[in-house]
Parts: structure tokens; C-alpha cells; sequence
């Protein structure tokens, strides 16, 4: 694993180099979902403190275990959410990444808001539509107006904050066209925004397209903890 991560680590850097820009800009998001609280554990150990999750009771019952010995792990909640799931991804969660819907907005505002919390939120963007590619029901995101319209209620909603834009690469298509497309429409949010200035985009596959396109965050699973196991 530490091996597996400095590679990764040093994978980030030349990205940066190579896209001009300072390593320092980019947050290494480690997605743990599928593997025990012990990986997240060690990994914390290896200087880690942001780990991503995509199933709320997974990843609430690892925040908790983890909080006691490390309380300075960041959770990042990635994967597509339920209504009825924000109020307790609320509790542990700094930042979801995964928000394309109002519903979403409300719930998780509400959910920040009984918890005492402040919440960072990424609009999820479905690129497909822009790419000519097909869409892909199970990865969610918004698409043209909506995404823009999301992002005013994020903004204008309490106890969130809103961090800027998420994608995923539509399979089958050029990330760098993909992410290229993203980071224009990070572009207009900024005009009425201009505190969003978060990209998450990118994974093992295509970090170094993303960090070319102005990615902060890199959502980085394989490349550090190898072949994900089965769900359980």
C-alpha cells in the first residue's frame, strides 16, 4: 500500500509539472469503498486525510470507528445519494460530491442544519449529452441549465457551501474533450460563483487529462488499494 500510494503521489506531481501548475493545488481523494476500516487506518497512518465513500452505511459505520484515533480525516461522500440517506451523511461527511438533483439540495441543507454543520457540495455534471455520448442512468449528474440552476441553490442554501463541479468521464469517450467540456462549464458557474473554484474530476485511469483540465480534487481508488473487492 505505501508503495502503491507514493507512486500515486508521485504520478500526481508530474501531472501538475506538466500542467503548469503546483501540487499543492490538488487533494488526493482515496476512495475506500468495499475495503475494511483497517485499510482506511493504515492509510491514514501513511499521511492520508482524505478518504472517499459512495454508501452511507459503510461509510458512516468507518467514520466512527476512525473518529477516536483520527479525527482529522476528511470523508468525502462520491458515489450517487438517496433522499433519505443525506440526513445522516450529513453528520460525518466534509463534502459530497454528488449532488444532481434539488431534492438533494433540501435534504442535505436540512440534514447540515440539525447537525450543526457546515457541508461542502460538487454539482455533479452528466457530461454525455455535451460529448454525443451515451447517457449512463446509474452515474447520475446534471446536464446545460440545470447544472447552473443547481449551483444557485447550493449557494443559496444554509449550512452548505458550494465547492464547485464533479464529472466522470463518459465511458468510451476522450477525458481530456470530457474534462475540457467540464471546466467551461466550471467557467459560467464562476461569473455568478465565484468562490467555486473546486474541480473534482479524474481517476486512476485519467488523473493526468483532469489535472490538464484544472481538476483540484482527484478521486483515486485501484491506483493505491489495488482491485476493489466485491460489495458485501
Amino acid at each position: 500500500m505505501g508503495g502503491a500510494l507514493e507512486r500515486l503521489r508521485a504520478r500526481v506531481a508530474a501531472a501538475a509539472r506538466a500542467a503548469g501548475r503546483a501540487p499543492a493545488e490538488l487533494t488526493v481523494v482515496v476512495v475506500t469503498k468495499f475495503f475494511p476500516a483497517a485499510d482506511v487506518r493504515a492509510l491514514a497512518g501513511l499521511g492520508v486525510r482524505d478518504v472517499g465513500e459512495s454508501r452511507d452505511q459503510e461509510a458512516s459505520a468507518k467514520a466512527a470507528e476512525l473518529a477516536p484515533d483520527h479525527p482529522d480525516l476528511r470523508w468525502h461522500f462520491v458515489g450517487q445519494l438517496q433522499t433519505n440517506k443525506c440526513r445522516s451523511v450529513a453528520r460525518y461527511a466534509h463534502a459530497v460530491h454528488s449532488v444532481d438533483r434539488p431534492r438533494l439540495v433540501a435534504a442535505l441543507s436540512a440534514g447540515a442544519s440539525a447537525a450543526g454543520r457546515e457541508l461542502d457540495c460538487f454539482v455533479q455534471v452528466d457530461l454525455a449529452g455535451e460529448l454525443g455520448a451515451p447517457v449512463d442512468p446509474a452515474r447520475g449528474g446534471a446536464a446545460g441549465e440545470d447544472v447552473l440552476r443547481l449551483a444557485d441553490a447550493v449557494a443559496a442554501a444554509g449550512a452548505l457551501r458550494l465547492a464547485g463541479l464533479m464529472a466522470v468521464a463518459p465511458r468510451g469517450q476522450d477525458p481530456a474533450r470530457a474534462f475540457a467540456a467540464l471546466a467551461r462549464t466550471a467557467a459560467r458557474v464562476r461569473e455568478a460563483h465565484p468562490g467555486a473554484v473546486h474541480l473534482s474530476a479524474g481517476m486512476s485511469g485519467d488523473l493526468e487529462a483532469a489535472v490538464a483540465a484544472g481538476a483540484t480534487h482527484l478521486r483515486v481508488g485501484s491506483a493505491v488499494l489495488g482491485t476493489r473487492p466485491a460489495a458485501r
